[in-house]
């Protein structure tokens, strides 16, 4: 009878032969012989290792069974108990030096490894992971950590790509995801004097494969080429205390400002740097209103009320530049205006609320 894979070949129905019960004719006329499956388990048993003393044994008992009922696997019997003979001198070997426990070791951690390794896309917010390779290559999976032990990237959120009917290309992925995935990182980690220098926006999108397989999630994260996370750069409503939300949600607004310089400066384009000394002037001016609309507790209260009071002046010097007649003017009181949003105005106040007291620059050195 064919068998149940294939399709019947042209030998499946040989005529009947002479020795009715016994199948069909072999190769000499004589009736087909049956395999000990004894012979079979003792070879396979020998080849696994897994327990060698029963290949040995089956072995043992396959070869009278052969002479006996005339079945082949005489060759399979006679390796399984070769075979079962040297793994069980291995065992017993390994239990006298020791190497069994170091080969168990092995296999535990290799188990363990398998274990950690995910695929980018099953991450997690709040994830940290070690990666594979380059930041800039495909990879199909990344070992998740401990965010206490170096890793190289952290998840910040995962969003699902939605309005494209079809495989949009990398490039429309690419700007739609640096855009979310920055908002995403920018709210993940509010304590921006907290976050490396080094700190890149990085992110997994599906490739042309996974697309077609139905793959519509982003997964962002921070990265870095350089030296790896060593602490989670996490600050947000799940790790920060009300006083320490409300304070940054205040402050971080004027970074973001700052953020938007533009590219020409007052000489080539007054206009423009005009409008963001305005900008500025409104950002430092709800910054002062807010952190003295909140009830500030313990030691917190009096830095953040000098805070306010620097913030202040420094709304008055940012006007001048929002008013200023020429570039000359603006250029006058340039200086002062980021002179009055020093990091040391601040410093006190975020140290008081347990947050980042010093911020670093790309040379390791406070600034």
């Amino acid at each position: 009878m064919p068998g149940p894979y294939a399709a019947p070949g042209p030998y499946t129905s040989p005529p009947a032969g002479p020795y009715g019960p016994y199948g069909t004719p072999g190769p000499y006329g004589m009736p087909r012989q049956s395999t000990s499956g004894l012979a079979v388990a003792s070879m396979v048993s020998g080849i696994v290792c897994c327990l060698p003393p029963l290949g040995l044994v089956l072995g043992l008992v396959a070869l009278p069974q052969i002479r006996k009922k005339q079945q082949k696997g005489k060759g399979m019997a006679v390796a399984g108990i070769v075979l079962s003979s040297l793994a069980t001198l291995l065992v017993i070997l390994g239990l006298v030096t020791g190497g069994i426990g170091e080969f168990w070791s092995g296999f535990k951690k290799g188990l363990d490894d398998a274990a950690a390794a995910q695929s980018p896309f099953s991450l997690d917010k709040g994830d940290c992971f070690r990666i594979k390779g380059k930041l800039e290559t495909y990879t199909t999976d990344v070992d998740t950590v401990p965010c206490t032990s170096p890793h190289e990237g952290e998840v910040t959120g995962n969003f699902k790509l939605s309005g494209f009917k079809e495989w949009p290309g990398e490039d429309a992925i690419d700007k739609l995801a640096e855009v979310r995935c920055d908002r995403m990182n920018t709210g993940y980690a509010l304590d921006t004097w907290a976050v490396p220098e080094e700190a890149l926006v990085y992110y997994y999108i599906p490739s042309r494969q996974s697309w077609r397989a139905g793959d519509r999630s982003v997964t962002c994260a921070f990265a870095t080429e350089e030296a790896p996370f060593t602490a989670s750069l996490r600050s947000d409503a799940s790790t920060l205390d009300a006083h320490q939300l409300h304070f940054l949600r205040t402050m971080n607004p004027i970074d973001d400002v700052i953020a938007e310089e533009p590219d020409e400066d007052a000489d080539a384009d007054l206009a423009a740097n005009k409008a963001w000394a305005a900008k500025m002037h409104t950002a430092v001016t709800s910054a002062s209103a807010g952190l003295r609309g909140h009830t500030w507790s313990g030691a917190s209260a009096q830095p953040v009320e000098k805070l306010a009071g620097r913030l202040d002046a420094a709304a008055k010097t940012w006007q001048r530049l929002a008013r200023a007649e020429d570039s000359d003017a603006f250029w006058a009181d340039y200086e002062d205006a980021f002179d009055a949003l020093s990091t040391d105005n601040e410093s006190e106040s975020r140290s008081s609320l347990g947050l980042t007291g010093t911020l670093e620059d790309s040379s390791g050195e406070d600034v």
